[in-house]
């Protein structure tokens, strides 16, 4: 079970896990030009670090900018500001960021280091804030922070809101990073990408139907994703995480995982590490 009731520390370092999109579905889409989804969400290992310390004035400090963000566009900083508006809370937090996670890869960083903000600064602040409400804020910064807030592998509908818990295996992940950053909207505004595909039930995607419906727009789009599918595709079965650009195979062994990643690192810039069900954040 998820231990949605951790007591978090000032000052200690917490994790900001990233996910996979197992498969991705476009079933719809709202009048509001939002996309009606299935996916299904695992967590790996592979995490950014978030620690967060006293401030003495009411302010929300972020020591670690990342470049081309300004940080009152970071959704670190705009997770721990809605909580403050959200709850009329006055103080203010100095927080560190440890980044590790690819920009514009599909794993989900900013979405994840805004979750764990949420999640820290509930408890540090004595705000008292259901998990549920956490999520629904977190909607509100992005349609995959709730997945993060939830901590759970799942099967995901909606615009990403109606979460369902699953049990996946856990195993050996080789991501691979192409050179370049896929701007999702872009591709979600893409004339010919498919917005109809039938709704699915979970034993279908357990039978092996893992499809990514951006999958063709962004190979179109985006030459280095399709040859980092190929090269991957020669030791496991190679999938895309949600637009990319990231791309990554599941093995059952450490050691065949370990053999793809020594062939390809030359290539590509590779992570080695693991699929897990629960978020390292509530372990």
């Amino acid at each position: 079970m998820t231990n949605k009731n951790k007591i978090f520390e000032w000052g200690k370092k917490y994790p900001a896990p990233a996910k996979l999109n197992l498969m991705l579905r476009i079933v719809g889409q709202r009048e509001d030009g939002y996309h009606l989804l299935q996916t299904v969400f695992q967590f790996v290992e592979l995490c950014d670090w978030l620690a967060f310390l006293p401030n003495d004035s009411d302010e929300v400090v972020l020591d670690d900018a990342i470049s081309d963000v300004e940080n009152a566009d970071n959704l670190i900083v705009k997770a721990a500001n809605l909580l403050k508006s959200e709850t009329g809370f006055s103080g203010g937090v100095r927080i560190r960021l440890e980044k590790n996670l690819p920009m514009g890869g599909g794993l989900g960083g900013g979405s994840s280091d805004a979750a764990t903000t949420l999640v820290v600064l509930n408890s540090l602040w004595n705000l008292q804030l259901s998990h549920e409400k956490l999520m629904e804020l977190g909607l509100s910064l992005g349609a995959d922070v709730p997945i993060f807030v939830f901590g759970n592998a799942a099967w995901a509908e909606g615009v990403g809101e109606k979460i369902t818990k699953i049990n996946l295996k856990e195993q050996w992940v080789l991501i691979l990073k192409p050179d370049c950053h896929v701007n999702t909207k872009e591709i979600f505004s893409v004339k010919d990408l498919t917005r109809n595909s039938k709704l699915m039930i979970i034993d279908e995607f357990n039978a092996g139907n893992h499809k990514n419906d951006c999958l063709r727009v962004v190979c179109k789009h985006y030459e280095a994703i399709e040859e980092a599918l190929c090269d991957l595709s020669v030791f496991s079965e190679a999938r895309l995480t949600g637009t990319g650009a990231c791309v990554f195979a599941l093995f059952d062994s450490e050691e065949f995982a370990i053999e793809a990643e020594l062939t390809l690192k030359d290539k590509w810039q590779t992570y080695l590490t693991k699929s897990c069900n629960k978020s390292p954040l509530f372990v």
